[in-house]
């Protein structure tokens, strides 16, 4: 990087950091839980959509759902998805916990 001068009193030499997204309790949440076939060599898969908070987090409630699901599953661009249709088990394990959550279709 290379420094070059500015006039500008307001100036910050150093870029801003990203500041850790904070999690909203899970009453707050309002998730959403779909089925979704496409682009998936017709298999189906649930995904969990509309969590907010970091990244850490959304790992650790999509450890639990496959743990309650027993079956693989994934974390990817802010998305939980669940392998198989499971929609009625992660949707109330979900509200169980305390999330808002409904089905999406």
């Amino acid at each position: 990087m290379s420094l070059v001068y500015s006039t500008n009193p307001d100036f910050n030499i150093h870029p801003e950091e990203q500041q850790e997204e904070i999690t909203l309790p899970p009453s707050k949440q309002k998730l959403t839980v779909y089925l979704d076939r496409r682009n998936r060599g017709g298999k189906s898969v649930t995904l969990v959509k509309g969590f907010i908070g970091s990244d850490v987090d959304l790992a650790e409630l999509g450890r639990a759902l496959k743990s309650r699901c027993g079956t693989g599953g994934s974390v990817k661009d802010g998305e939980i998805l669940i392998q198989g249709d499971c929609r009625d088990k992660v949707t109330t394990f979900l509200t169980g916990m305390g999330y808002v959550a409904k089905r999406g279709n």
